[in-house]
């Protein structure tokens, strides 16, 4: 077992409950869009756009976990630089594009994209999982720190937001 493996389960618990709403989901739409997306406050967000960011936002915490992994072990350098702050214009501008994608195919993403993200995380080792990068607002983080805050524990975050909206549309 690594020591990754039940931050993995998480992942794939916090997805499956994502893609149990889709019903619900469809069911209360059409959703019109937010009009703030930016850096405003995602609790404004409605599906579209909270589908839109997980989207976006599993490859590119993966690619970041990857991106340390390629760096200097510890030891023999600096963590390696990683991540963004959410005024990031590609973040914004991949979560206004992918907004309009229909929701089907965004619950589709969200799943292949959970999928793939837990299958790597169950990849690494001990020594992996302990690999250092250095975030420019948020400073050292472990891979597996980086996983908690960034992906797992977020994508639970957004399984108590997306229940909300529902809640809140009485759907």
């Amino acid at each position: 077992m690594g020591s990754l493996d039940s931050q993995a389960a998480r992942l794939e618990a916090a997805v499956d409950a994502i893609l149990a709403l889709r019903e619900r989901v469809e069911d209360a739409g059409p959703w019109p869009l937010a009009e703030l997306y930016g850096t405003e406050a995602e609790a404004s967000w409605g599906p579209p756009e909270l589908l839109a960011h997980l989207e976006e936002m599993l490859p590119f915490w993966l690619g970041e976990v990857e991106r340390i992994l390629d760096g200097p072990a510890i030891g023999e350098g600096s963590p390696v630089p990683f991540g963004r702050v959410a005024s990031d214009t590609i973040r914004i501008g991949v979560i206004g594009r992918d907004r309009t994608v229909p929701l089907r195919e965004l619950f589709a993403r969200v799943r292949a994209d959970g999928a793939r993200v837990a299958s790597r995380m169950r990849e690494l080792s001990d020594d992996d999982a302990g690999r250092r990068g250095l975030h420019q607002s948020r400073g050292e983080f472990t891979v597996a720190e980086l996983f908690e805050r960034f992906v797992t524990g977020h994508l639970e975050e957004h399984v108590v937001q997306l229940r909300a909206i529902l809640d809140a549309r009485g759907a």
